[in-house]
């Protein structure tokens, strides 16, 4: 894993520690609408391949939130 992989694993997982005040049926499509709005589609495919191999340190909430997040094309 890259420092770069690092600082988004961080970044996500801030958003899902914010989310997590929210209730719980909202929780998931908050981070899915935060990373959709404002992370670019590279950021977003950063994070796909993070959560496809099965990266270490992601918050449970991101994982959770992953079905909502927009795939960009490769």
């Amino acid at each position: 894993m890259t420092s770069g992989d690092d600082k988004l694993i961080r970044m996500a997982n801030q958003i899902a520690t914010f989310m997590a005040t929210k209730p719980a049926d909202q929780a998931a499509a908050g981070l899915a609408a935060h990373i959709n709005d404002f992370w670019e589609p590279g950021m977003r495919r950063q994070l796909f391949a993070l959560i496809d191999s099965g990266a270490a340190g992601l918050a449970p909430l991101v994982r959770q939130a992953a079905p909502h997040i927009r795939r960009p094309a490769a």
